[in-house]
Protein backbone atom coordinates (compact mmCIF):
# COMPACT_ATOMS: atom_id res chain seq x y z
CA UNK A 1 0.00 0.00 0.00
CA UNK A 2 0.94 3.67 -0.53
CA UNK A 3 0.35 5.81 2.69
CA UNK A 4 1.95 9.14 1.46
CA UNK A 5 3.45 9.59 -2.01
CA UNK A 6 6.61 8.72 -0.27
CA UNK A 7 6.05 5.27 -0.34
CA UNK A 8 4.37 5.50 -4.09
CA UNK A 9 7.45 7.07 -5.24
CA UNK A 10 9.79 4.81 -3.70
CA UNK A 11 7.85 1.60 -4.84
CA UNK A 12 7.01 2.64 -8.45
CA UNK A 13 10.21 4.75 -9.47
CA UNK A 14 12.34 3.47 -7.01
CA UNK A 15 12.74 7.27 -5.95
CA UNK A 16 13.42 7.93 -2.35
CA UNK A 17 12.03 11.59 -1.46
CA UNK A 18 11.52 11.54 2.38
CA UNK A 19 9.71 15.34 1.74
CA UNK A 20 6.59 13.50 -0.04
CA UNK A 21 5.26 11.30 3.05
CA UNK A 22 3.76 14.93 3.42
CA UNK A 23 1.42 13.94 0.86
CA UNK A 24 -0.72 11.69 1.96
CA UNK A 25 -2.78 9.15 -0.54
CA UNK A 26 -5.73 9.10 0.57
CA UNK A 27 -5.74 13.71 0.97
CA UNK A 28 -5.17 13.45 -2.65
CA UNK A 29 -8.12 11.09 -3.80
CA UNK A 30 -10.36 13.27 -1.51
CA UNK A 31 -8.93 15.86 -3.75
CA UNK A 32 -9.59 13.53 -7.08
CA UNK A 33 -13.26 12.97 -5.87
CA UNK A 34 -14.20 16.19 -5.20
CA UNK A 35 -12.35 17.39 -8.41
CA UNK A 36 -14.80 14.96 -10.08
CA UNK A 37 -17.87 15.49 -8.52
CA UNK A 38 -17.41 19.40 -9.28
CA UNK A 39 -17.03 18.36 -13.07
CA UNK A 40 -20.22 16.10 -13.26
CA UNK A 41 -22.20 18.41 -11.22
CA UNK A 42 -20.93 21.77 -13.03
CA UNK A 43 -22.11 19.94 -16.41
CA UNK A 44 -25.51 18.61 -15.13
CA UNK A 45 -26.55 21.93 -13.30
CA UNK A 46 -25.96 23.74 -16.41
CA UNK A 47 -27.81 21.31 -18.29
CA UNK A 48 -30.83 21.44 -16.62
CA UNK A 49 -30.49 25.65 -16.86
CA UNK A 50 -30.49 25.27 -20.56
CA UNK A 51 -33.44 23.29 -19.83
CA UNK A 52 -35.08 26.35 -18.17
CA UNK A 53 -35.47 24.01 -14.98
CA UNK A 54 -33.28 27.27 -12.72
CA UNK A 55 -34.46 30.66 -12.48
CA UNK A 56 -31.69 32.60 -11.80
CA UNK A 57 -31.26 34.66 -8.61
CA UNK A 58 -30.50 38.57 -9.37
CA UNK A 59 -27.66 40.09 -7.05
CA UNK A 60 -26.33 43.71 -6.96
CA UNK A 61 -22.96 43.88 -7.83
CA UNK A 62 -21.33 47.55 -6.51
CA UNK A 63 -18.16 48.75 -8.31
CA UNK A 64 -16.04 52.19 -7.57
CA UNK A 65 -16.14 51.83 -3.75
CA UNK A 66 -13.31 53.18 -1.87
CA UNK A 67 -10.78 50.76 -0.29
CA UNK A 68 -12.28 49.02 3.36
CA UNK A 69 -9.77 48.40 6.04
CA UNK A 70 -11.60 45.85 6.64
CA UNK A 71 -11.21 44.02 3.39
CA UNK A 72 -7.15 44.36 3.37
CA UNK A 73 -7.61 43.47 7.08
CA UNK A 74 -8.80 40.41 6.28
CA UNK A 75 -7.06 39.60 3.10
CA UNK A 76 -4.16 39.85 5.59
CA UNK A 77 -5.51 37.48 8.01
CA UNK A 78 -6.16 34.69 5.20
CA UNK A 79 -2.44 35.30 3.85
CA UNK A 80 -1.10 35.15 7.22
CA UNK A 81 -3.11 31.98 7.78
CA UNK A 82 -1.63 30.24 4.57
CA UNK A 83 1.87 31.31 5.27
CA UNK A 84 2.07 30.29 9.19
CA UNK A 85 0.59 26.92 8.33
CA UNK A 86 0.76 25.54 4.86
CA UNK A 87 4.29 27.00 4.22
CA UNK A 88 5.26 26.06 7.98
CA UNK A 89 4.18 22.65 7.01
CA UNK A 90 6.43 22.44 3.72
CA UNK A 91 9.36 23.73 5.71
CA UNK A 92 8.62 21.29 8.85
CA UNK A 93 7.72 18.48 6.48
CA UNK A 94 10.19 15.89 8.69
CA UNK A 95 7.96 16.74 11.48
CA UNK A 96 4.79 17.30 10.13
CA UNK A 97 4.78 14.43 7.92
CA UNK A 98 3.27 11.83 10.83
CA UNK A 99 0.49 13.50 11.40
CA UNK A 100 -0.07 17.09 9.33
CA UNK A 101 -3.63 16.99 10.41
CA UNK A 102 -2.56 17.15 13.74
CA UNK A 103 -0.09 19.74 12.56
CA UNK A 104 -2.55 22.14 10.84
CA UNK A 105 -4.94 21.94 14.24
CA UNK A 106 -1.68 22.74 16.52
CA UNK A 107 -0.29 26.11 17.44
CA UNK A 108 3.03 25.43 15.32
CA UNK A 109 3.70 26.94 12.46
CA UNK A 110 6.25 29.63 10.17
CA UNK A 111 5.31 33.42 11.80
CA UNK A 112 7.61 34.85 9.22
CA UNK A 113 6.45 33.06 6.25
CA UNK A 114 2.86 34.18 7.77
CA UNK A 115 3.56 37.92 8.02
CA UNK A 116 5.69 37.72 4.17
CA UNK A 117 2.49 36.12 2.53
CA UNK A 118 -0.04 38.43 4.18
CA UNK A 119 1.82 41.37 3.81
CA UNK A 120 1.58 40.59 -0.16
CA UNK A 121 -2.01 39.59 -0.12
CA UNK A 122 -3.24 42.94 1.16
CA UNK A 123 -0.63 44.58 -0.40
CA UNK A 124 -2.33 43.18 -3.85
CA UNK A 125 -5.86 43.52 -2.37
CA UNK A 126 -5.18 46.78 -1.73
CA UNK A 127 -3.48 47.68 -5.25
CA UNK A 128 -6.62 45.65 -6.88
CA UNK A 129 -9.15 48.11 -5.12
CA UNK A 130 -7.52 51.12 -6.07
CA UNK A 131 -7.46 50.47 -9.57
CA UNK A 132 -11.31 50.03 -9.16
CA UNK A 133 -11.68 52.96 -7.56
CA UNK A 134 -13.61 55.99 -9.00
CA UNK A 135 -15.27 59.10 -8.21
CA UNK A 136 -18.93 57.14 -9.24
CA UNK A 137 -20.34 54.17 -7.51
CA UNK A 138 -21.79 52.36 -9.76
CA UNK A 139 -24.83 49.55 -9.24
CA UNK A 140 -25.19 46.84 -11.57
CA UNK A 141 -27.79 43.98 -11.43
CA UNK A 142 -26.34 40.13 -12.34
CA UNK A 143 -28.20 36.88 -13.19
CA UNK A 144 -26.49 34.35 -11.27
CA UNK A 145 -27.58 30.28 -11.64
CA UNK A 146 -26.59 27.97 -9.63
CA UNK A 147 -24.21 25.82 -12.15
CA UNK A 148 -21.98 29.45 -10.84
CA UNK A 149 -21.98 28.63 -7.39
CA UNK A 150 -20.68 25.27 -7.89
CA UNK A 151 -17.53 26.13 -6.05
CA UNK A 152 -20.18 27.27 -2.75
CA UNK A 153 -22.08 24.09 -3.29
CA UNK A 154 -18.67 22.21 -2.85
CA UNK A 155 -17.61 23.55 -0.19
CA UNK A 156 -20.42 23.62 1.96
CA UNK A 157 -20.73 19.64 1.05
CA UNK A 158 -17.47 19.01 2.25
CA UNK A 159 -17.57 21.21 5.63
CA UNK A 160 -20.66 19.72 5.81
CA UNK A 161 -20.00 16.06 4.50
CA UNK A 162 -16.78 16.10 7.22
CA UNK A 163 -18.57 16.70 10.35
CA UNK A 164 -21.35 14.67 9.50
CA UNK A 165 -19.00 11.57 8.66
CA UNK A 166 -16.57 12.63 11.94
CA UNK A 167 -20.21 12.56 14.03
CA UNK A 168 -21.79 9.51 12.79
CA UNK A 169 -18.11 7.39 12.79
CA UNK A 170 -17.89 8.86 16.48
CA UNK A 171 -21.25 6.95 17.31
CA UNK A 172 -20.20 3.89 15.44
CA UNK A 173 -16.92 3.69 17.17
CA UNK A 174 -17.76 5.02 20.37
CA UNK A 175 -15.09 3.53 22.98
CA UNK A 176 -12.38 4.63 20.61
CA UNK A 177 -14.22 8.28 20.78
CA UNK A 178 -14.35 8.49 24.27
CA UNK A 179 -11.16 7.23 24.67
CA UNK A 180 -9.59 10.11 22.71
CA UNK A 181 -12.00 12.31 21.52
CA UNK A 182 -10.34 15.62 20.32
CA UNK A 183 -7.61 12.87 18.00
CA UNK A 184 -10.47 11.26 16.50
CA UNK A 185 -11.98 14.62 15.43
CA UNK A 186 -9.27 16.33 14.13
CA UNK A 187 -7.61 12.47 12.62
CA UNK A 188 -8.13 11.85 8.59
CA UNK A 189 -9.40 8.93 9.06
CA UNK A 190 -12.31 7.48 10.74
CA UNK A 191 -14.82 8.52 8.54
CA UNK A 192 -18.68 7.50 7.86
CA UNK A 193 -20.09 8.55 4.44
CA UNK A 194 -23.56 8.14 5.52
CA UNK A 195 -23.49 10.38 8.14
CA UNK A 196 -21.11 12.69 5.52
CA UNK A 197 -24.31 12.52 3.11
CA UNK A 198 -27.25 13.40 5.56
CA UNK A 199 -25.63 16.28 7.45
CA UNK A 200 -24.45 17.45 3.64
CA UNK A 201 -27.31 16.83 2.34
CA UNK A 202 -29.26 19.20 5.10
CA UNK A 203 -26.97 21.95 4.44
CA UNK A 204 -27.64 22.11 0.83
CA UNK A 205 -31.33 21.80 1.30
CA UNK A 206 -31.13 25.56 3.60
CA UNK A 207 -28.39 26.72 0.98
CA UNK A 208 -30.98 26.20 -2.03
CA UNK A 209 -33.91 28.08 0.06
CA UNK A 210 -31.35 30.78 0.95
CA UNK A 211 -30.97 30.94 -2.85
CA UNK A 212 -33.74 30.27 -3.93
CA UNK A 213 -33.08 27.57 -6.47
CA UNK A 214 -34.67 24.21 -6.57
CA UNK A 215 -33.31 21.67 -3.95
CA UNK A 216 -35.37 19.05 -6.04
CA UNK A 217 -33.36 19.82 -9.25
CA UNK A 218 -30.18 19.93 -7.37
CA UNK A 219 -30.29 16.62 -5.69
CA UNK A 220 -30.97 15.53 -9.13
CA UNK A 221 -27.68 17.07 -10.57
CA UNK A 222 -25.46 15.63 -7.22
CA UNK A 223 -26.90 12.48 -8.51
CA UNK A 224 -24.40 11.01 -10.44
CA UNK A 225 -21.75 13.39 -8.91
CA UNK A 226 -21.91 11.73 -5.68
CA UNK A 227 -21.71 8.17 -7.18
CA UNK A 228 -18.50 9.10 -9.11
CA UNK A 229 -17.01 11.15 -6.12
CA UNK A 230 -17.39 7.93 -4.05
CA UNK A 231 -15.82 5.63 -6.06
CA UNK A 232 -12.95 7.51 -6.14
CA UNK A 233 -12.85 8.05 -2.06
CA UNK A 234 -13.01 4.41 -2.14
CA UNK A 235 -9.73 4.15 -4.47
CA UNK A 236 -7.93 6.19 -1.45
CA UNK A 237 -9.38 4.16 1.25
CA UNK A 238 -7.62 1.23 -0.78
CA UNK A 239 -4.73 2.33 -1.74
CA UNK A 240 -3.74 4.21 1.73
CA UNK A 241 -4.80 0.74 3.71
CA UNK A 242 -7.36 3.00 6.01
CA UNK A 243 -9.08 0.19 7.35
CA UNK A 244 -12.04 0.08 5.37
CA UNK A 245 -11.47 -3.41 4.36
CA UNK A 246 -13.48 -6.46 4.33
CA UNK A 247 -13.48 -9.72 6.71
CA UNK A 248 -10.73 -11.89 6.87
CA UNK A 249 -10.66 -14.51 4.08
CA UNK A 250 -9.54 -17.57 6.07
CA UNK A 251 -7.81 -18.99 2.71
CA UNK A 252 -5.13 -16.75 2.82
CA UNK A 253 -2.29 -15.60 5.27
CA UNK A 254 0.64 -14.10 5.18
CA UNK A 255 3.88 -15.46 5.09
CA UNK A 256 7.64 -14.08 5.98
CA UNK A 257 8.65 -11.28 4.02
CA UNK A 258 4.92 -9.89 4.61
CA UNK A 259 3.99 -11.73 0.87
CA UNK A 260 0.25 -13.34 1.29
CA UNK A 261 -0.05 -16.78 0.38
CA UNK A 262 -3.16 -19.42 0.47
CA UNK A 263 -3.37 -21.64 3.60
CA UNK A 264 -5.64 -24.32 4.81
CA UNK A 265 -7.82 -24.05 7.62
CA UNK A 266 -5.15 -25.37 9.96
CA UNK A 267 -3.05 -22.84 8.60
CA UNK A 268 -5.50 -20.16 9.26
CA UNK A 269 -6.12 -20.84 12.96
CA UNK A 270 -2.43 -21.70 13.71
CA UNK A 271 -1.66 -17.96 12.91
CA UNK A 272 -4.59 -16.45 14.56
CA UNK A 273 -3.35 -18.67 17.60
CA UNK A 274 0.51 -16.75 16.71
CA UNK A 275 -0.71 -13.36 16.75
CA UNK A 276 -3.62 -13.12 19.40
CA UNK A 277 -3.50 -9.16 19.89
CA UNK A 278 -3.59 -8.61 15.46
CA UNK A 279 -7.23 -10.14 16.35
CA UNK A 280 -8.07 -8.42 19.76
CA UNK A 281 -10.36 -5.95 18.01
CA UNK A 282 -13.06 -8.44 16.89
CA UNK A 283 -12.98 -10.20 20.67
CA UNK A 284 -12.08 -13.92 20.85
CA UNK A 285 -10.37 -16.10 18.66
CA UNK A 286 -13.72 -17.81 17.59
CA UNK A 287 -15.45 -14.76 16.90
CA UNK A 288 -13.18 -13.15 14.24
CA UNK A 289 -15.67 -13.12 11.41
CA UNK A 290 -13.86 -14.99 8.20
CA UNK A 291 -14.98 -16.72 5.05
CA UNK A 292 -12.92 -19.29 3.09
CA UNK A 293 -12.81 -18.36 -0.15
CA UNK A 294 -9.75 -19.29 -2.20
CA UNK A 295 -9.38 -17.38 -6.15
CA UNK A 296 -10.99 -19.63 -8.75
CA UNK A 297 -8.29 -21.60 -11.25
CA UNK A 298 -7.57 -18.18 -13.77
CA UNK A 299 -8.37 -15.49 -11.49
CA UNK A 300 -6.18 -13.29 -9.48
CA UNK A 301 -5.50 -13.89 -5.75
CA UNK A 302 -5.82 -10.46 -5.13
CA UNK A 303 -9.74 -10.19 -6.57
CA UNK A 304 -10.26 -12.19 -3.01
CA UNK A 305 -7.60 -11.58 -0.69
CA UNK A 306 -5.07 -8.80 0.37
CA UNK A 307 -3.26 -7.99 3.31
CA UNK A 308 -2.51 -4.43 3.06
CA UNK A 309 1.27 -3.90 3.64
CA UNK A 310 2.43 -0.58 4.83
CA UNK A 311 -1.21 0.18 5.80
CA UNK A 312 -2.05 3.90 6.65
CA UNK A 313 -3.30 2.53 10.17
CA UNK A 314 -0.14 0.32 11.13
CA UNK A 315 -2.94 -2.84 11.94
CA UNK A 316 -1.52 -5.94 12.01
CA UNK A 317 1.66 -7.58 12.81
CA UNK A 318 5.25 -5.35 11.91
CA UNK A 319 6.83 -6.47 9.14
CA UNK A 320 10.42 -8.48 10.25
CA UNK A 321 13.15 -5.98 9.44
CA UNK A 322 11.37 -3.14 8.86
CA UNK A 323 11.59 0.39 10.78
CA UNK A 324 9.89 2.63 8.62
CA UNK A 325 7.11 4.94 9.77
CA UNK A 326 4.29 2.27 8.26
CA UNK A 327 5.61 -1.52 8.95
CA UNK A 328 2.45 -3.52 9.59
CA UNK A 329 0.71 -6.05 7.62
CA UNK A 330 -2.42 -8.33 8.02
CA UNK A 331 -1.62 -11.61 9.32
CA UNK A 332 -4.33 -12.88 7.63
CA UNK A 333 -5.71 -11.80 4.05
CA UNK A 334 -8.82 -9.74 3.81
CA UNK A 335 -11.56 -9.20 1.13
CA UNK A 336 -10.60 -5.50 -0.90
CA UNK A 337 -13.86 -4.30 -0.31
CA UNK A 338 -12.65 -0.92 -1.37
CA UNK A 339 -11.78 -2.04 -4.74
CA UNK A 340 -15.25 -3.68 -5.29
CA UNK A 341 -16.92 -0.09 -4.08
CA UNK A 342 -14.49 1.83 -6.63
CA UNK A 343 -15.56 -0.51 -9.71
CA UNK A 344 -19.37 -1.02 -8.74
CA UNK A 345 -20.09 2.29 -7.91
CA UNK A 346 -18.31 4.03 -11.57
CA UNK A 347 -20.42 1.50 -13.13
CA UNK A 348 -22.96 2.71 -11.17
CA UNK A 349 -22.12 6.39 -12.17
CA UNK A 350 -22.76 5.61 -15.71
CA UNK A 351 -25.70 4.47 -15.49
CA UNK A 352 -27.07 7.24 -13.63
CA UNK A 353 -24.94 9.57 -16.16
CA UNK A 354 -27.24 7.86 -19.02
CA UNK A 355 -30.63 7.39 -17.36
CA UNK A 356 -29.86 11.28 -15.93
CA UNK A 357 -31.87 12.62 -19.47
CA UNK A 358 -34.31 10.08 -19.65
CA UNK A 359 -36.54 11.58 -16.59
CA UNK A 360 -37.89 15.48 -15.89
CA UNK A 361 -39.69 14.93 -13.00
CA UNK A 362 -37.48 16.05 -10.04
CA UNK A 363 -36.39 13.81 -7.30
CA UNK A 364 -36.65 10.07 -9.82
CA UNK A 365 -32.77 9.96 -10.86
CA UNK A 366 -31.76 11.03 -6.86
CA UNK A 367 -34.43 8.65 -6.34
CA UNK A 368 -32.61 5.89 -7.87
CA UNK A 369 -29.23 6.87 -6.27
CA UNK A 370 -30.74 6.24 -3.06
CA UNK A 371 -31.53 2.87 -3.83
CA UNK A 372 -28.36 1.97 -5.89
CA UNK A 373 -26.09 3.64 -2.94
CA UNK A 374 -28.38 1.76 -0.59
CA UNK A 375 -28.41 -1.81 -2.14
CA UNK A 376 -24.70 -1.39 -3.06
CA UNK A 377 -23.59 -0.99 0.65
CA UNK A 378 -25.86 -3.12 1.99
CA UNK A 379 -24.45 -6.18 0.23
CA UNK A 380 -20.99 -5.11 1.02
CA UNK A 381 -21.68 -5.02 4.59
CA UNK A 382 -22.20 -8.63 4.76
CA UNK A 383 -18.16 -9.09 3.91
CA UNK A 384 -16.89 -6.20 6.38
CA UNK A 385 -16.14 -5.27 9.78
CA UNK A 386 -18.34 -2.95 11.46
CA UNK A 387 -20.08 -2.65 15.33
CA UNK A 388 -23.34 -4.52 15.11
CA UNK A 389 -26.43 -3.47 17.39
CA UNK A 390 -27.83 -6.27 19.12
CA UNK A 391 -31.63 -6.13 18.36
CA UNK A 392 -32.60 -9.40 19.20
CA UNK A 393 -32.47 -11.84 16.37
CA UNK A 394 -31.34 -9.38 14.02
CA UNK A 395 -27.70 -7.60 14.41
CA UNK A 396 -27.46 -4.84 12.24
CA UNK A 397 -24.43 -2.87 11.28
CA UNK A 398 -24.94 1.27 11.06
CA UNK A 399 -24.56 1.53 7.40
CA UNK A 400 -27.03 -1.54 7.38
CA UNK A 401 -29.61 0.35 8.96
CA UNK A 402 -28.99 3.46 7.02
CA UNK A 403 -28.96 2.01 3.47
CA UNK A 404 -32.09 0.20 3.98
CA UNK A 405 -33.41 3.69 4.69
CA UNK A 406 -31.95 5.26 2.12
CA UNK A 407 -33.43 2.57 -0.07
CA UNK A 408 -37.03 2.37 1.20
CA UNK A 409 -36.42 6.46 0.84
CA UNK A 410 -35.77 6.16 -2.86
CA UNK A 411 -38.41 4.16 -3.80
CA UNK A 412 -40.93 5.87 -2.04
CA UNK A 413 -39.31 9.24 -4.23
CA UNK A 414 -38.89 7.78 -7.62
CA UNK A 415 -42.72 5.99 -6.80
CA UNK A 416 -44.41 9.03 -6.29
CA UNK A 417 -42.52 11.91 -7.49
CA UNK A 418 -44.72 14.37 -9.74
CA UNK A 419 -44.46 17.00 -11.88
CA UNK A 420 -45.26 19.92 -10.19
CA UNK A 421 -43.75 23.18 -12.18
CA UNK A 422 -41.59 23.28 -14.84
CA UNK A 423 -39.75 26.60 -14.00
CA UNK A 424 -38.78 26.81 -10.08
CA UNK A 425 -41.18 27.88 -7.95
CA UNK A 426 -40.11 29.04 -3.76
CA UNK A 427 -43.08 26.62 -2.61
CA UNK A 428 -41.57 23.55 -4.44
CA UNK A 429 -38.53 21.83 -3.08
Amino acid sequence: MYPDFHYLFRSLFGIDIPGLSIVKTFGFFVALAFIGGAWALTRELKRKTDLGLFQPEIVTEVSGQPVKPAEILWMFILGFIIGFKLIGLLLNASVAADNPVGYLFSLEGNLIAGLILGGILAYFKYRDKKKRESQQIREQKVAVYPHQRVADIIFIAAIGGFAGAKIFNAFETWDDFIADPIGNLISSSGLTFYGGLIVATAALYLYSRKKKFSFAHLCDAAAPALMLAYGIGRLGCHFSGDGDWGIYNSAYVTEAGASLAKATPAQYDSTVARYPDAFREFGAAHQIPHKYVPAPAGLPDWIFAMNYKHNVNNEGIVITGDNGQYNHVLPVGVFPTPVYEAVICMLLFLLLWWLRRKFDVPLKVFGIYLVLNGLERFMIEKIRVNYQYDWGFLHPTQAEIISAGLVLAGLLLFLFSKRKSRVYNETVL
